[in-house]
């Protein structure tokens, strides 16, 4: 896989289209990140039976989400790719920092709190315990990198206090990890709601642009997005006063990696109307060309299947190396 001196970590659950977020928060980073580190992404596969909706379709979710992988540019020549319950050290690592955290201490995780205010059915243990499958995830590779968004620092700051706390017992048993926020990824917020997150899964569509909309689709979005009430209806960013037009600043400077003072300078005197139509344009031109990776690829279910059975055999080779220290530490008896 070439000889790189830190290895990234990241990944994605299956639970339906991906969105814009997605692409421009993370898998945009990914494909320059494996240019300079090794680099293992993962389809995460278990996380999503977290939550998921009986009705759904796991197995054409996760060939799916290998397909956009491939579309985003990722390269399983460069890159190991695999999907998570693949590699069944994932679960035994889990079990063993489950049994090295208190009940308190996940119960005080912010987003396990939100989803259980806003869960209209009765949560699991596996929505509690999201956040130790995620630590396993990570460390399990002595990944010393890991690309998140804001609304996952928490659950990394936790994943570096679970490592520090084993390397206690038994030192360099795991790699402590580093946050990685790129530069140019903001949080992309919904249209229909500029003051909630973009998401796969909120029920109104209007409000998520997904990698395989339709330009008709797209354009639709954009002109019913929410800008703002704002009389001067001055193009700048301020998420109090103006969330809608912020977030369409956010987009774009996301796709262009362009600082949001130098949109502002250029959107000077301009109608929300026009910045709409640029917005339009350079989605579409994007999206278009991950449509037509993620098709050329998706009929070849073969190929898929082999990309993340080559990269489930690379990934074991590394977390059974991190496994033999856990058993080595718990003492477990071996055979």
């Amino acid at each position: 896989m070439g000889d790189f001196k830190s290895i990234v970590f990241s990944a994605m659950q299956p639970s339906g289209s991906f969105t814009l977020g997605n692409y421009l928060g993370s898998l945009k980073h990914w494909s320059k990140m494996q240019k300079k580190y090794q680099c293992f992404f993962c389809i995460a596969d278990l996380h999503a039976i977290t939550t998921l909706n009986i009705n759904s379709d796991l197995n054409k979710n996760t060939l799916d989400a290998i397909a956009l992988y491939l579309a985003c540019g990722i390269d399983p020549k460069k890159s190991i790719i695999f999907v998570q319950s693949h590699v069944l050290q994932h679960t035994a690592l889990y079990w063993f920092l489950n049994c090295r955290l208190s009940y308190s201490e996940l119960t005080r995780m912010t987003q396990f709190k939100t989803k259980i205010r806003n869960s209209s059915s009765f949560s699991t243990a596996g929505l509690l315990n999201y956040p130790i499958l995620m630590a396993a995830d990570i460390l399990l590779y002595q990944s010393s990198k890991v690309i998140v968004g804001e609304d996952q620092k928490q659950h990394l700051e936790l994943t570096r206090k679970l490592a520090k706390k084993i390397n206690n017992l038994q030192k360099n048993t795991f790699l402590i990890p580093e946050i990685i926020i790129p530069k140019y990824s903001k949080k992309i917020m919904s249209l229909f709601n500029p003051t909630k997150k973009m998401s796969k899964s909120d029920e109104n569509n209007n409000g998520t642009i997904f990698l395989l909309d339709k330009t008709a689709s797209i354009i639709k979005k954009i002109k019913k997005a929410t800008t703002d009430s704002d009389i001067s209806s001055k193009i700048r960013y301020d998420l109090k006063e103006k969330p809608g037009i912020s977030n369409f600043l956010n987009i774009l400077s996301s796709i262009r990696e362009v600082s949001i003072l130098s949109l502002e300078k250029e959107f000077s005197g301009k109608k929300y109307s026009y910045l709409k139509e640029i917005l339009i344009n350079e989605i579409s031109i994007v999206i278009k060309k991950i449509k037509n990776n993620f098709y050329f690829f998706r009929k070849n279910e073969l190929f898929l299947k082999k990309v993340v059975i080559d990269g489930a055999k690379k990934a074991n080779f590394f977390a059974k190396k991190t496994m033999k220290k856990v058993y080595n530490l718990f003492k477990v008896l071996k055979i």
